[in-house]
């Protein structure tokens, strides 16, 4: 079993700057591939910013310049998601993906935190 532990939501204003936390952790595995999705009311999660198989990170398309997927440089488990000129639009449950390394590259499973809420008012 993998925990995911996301932090650093809240509510700003649009034009404002948020920055997300996830950290995943287990008595057994110690690497994870790590990525960032959300989930707004009435619409399906999507992808907001993942590592693709080379690592090199990909956004969608209504976030790229403006976010920045990141992970800390001692500790490797966690991850950080940096938001600016946020928008309205970017109103969401933002959730944090884990998935424990492997040779040749990620699990297919996918553990999920419990989300944190980024509210951005107009």
């Amino acid at each position: 079993q993998v925990t995911v532990v996301e932090s650093g939501g809240g509510s700003v204003q649009a034009g404002g700057s948020l920055r997300l936390s996830c950290e995943a952790s287990s008595w057994y595995y110690t690497t994870y591939c790590m990525d960032w999705f959300r989930q707004a009311p009435g619409k399906e999660r999507e992808g907001v910013a993942v590592f693709d198989n080379d690592g090199r990170p990909r956004y969608a398309d209504s976030v790229k310049g403006r976010f920045t997927i990141s992970k800390d440089t001692a500790n490797k488990n966690t991850l950080y998601l940096q938001m600016n000129s946020l928008k309205s639009e970017d109103t969401a449950m933002y959730y944090c993906a884990a998935r424990v390394v492997v040779a040749g590259g990620c699990a297919d499973n996918i553990y999920w935190g419990q989300g944190t809420q980024v509210t951005v008012s107009s």
